[in-house]
């Protein structure tokens, strides 16, 4: 059994809390637009860090942490990246990707909107945890955090906190 917490677009901001809202987390996922690769660090310094490039992060990002990430947790499949789209509206490479790896999970970001799906024609539950950074037009920082316990995914949590202007 695994924890996962996940984040996405925090564009280079980590908010104060993450760290004690993933504490109990064995791994923290975080499905693009880092922000730079400094931000990286200090996810992956304090918890095993999965993670993809996005559309802003810079080449040191992108020689980090690759487009797609295809891996298994226990004994799920994942496909995550920044900019999938969602159940019926998936980006063309996604959708060849789905097609081809029949992941159970797919993670994306880039939107900036907390969606939590179920995509039945491809059996699969899609997850964009939102936007945990200051950067557009949200008016909520999210995360994410679930348990994946051999195939199931269990205890999904939404964890919220309102986003102040400088």
């Amino acid at each position: 059994m695994k924890k996962i917490g996940l984040i996405s677009d925090t564009h280079t901001y980590i908010h104060p809390k993450l760290f004690e809202s993933f504490k109990d987390c064995d791994e923290i996922w975080h499905a693009g637009d880092i922000g730079n690769i400094e931000t990286a660090g200090k996810l992956a310094a304090f918890k095993p860090l999965r993670a993809v490039y996005g559309n802003i992060d810079s080449h040191e990002v992108r020689i980090e942490y690759p487009e797609f990430q295809i891996f298994k947790c226990e004994n799920l499949k994942v496909l995550m990246t920044h900019i999938g789209g969602y159940p019926g509206r998936y980006q063309p490479a996604v959708r060849n990707l789905i097609a081809k790896e029949k992941p159970e999970l797919f993670i994306s970001g880039h939107s900036h909107i907390l969606k939590v799906m179920y995509d039945k024609k491809h059996r699969l539950l899609h997850i964009n945890p939102g936007a945990a950074g200051k950067s557009g037009l949200h008016k909520v920082i999210t995360f994410v955090r679930f348990t994946i316990d051999g195939k199931q995914i269990k205890d999904l949590e939404i964890v919220e906190f309102e986003r102040w202007r400088k």
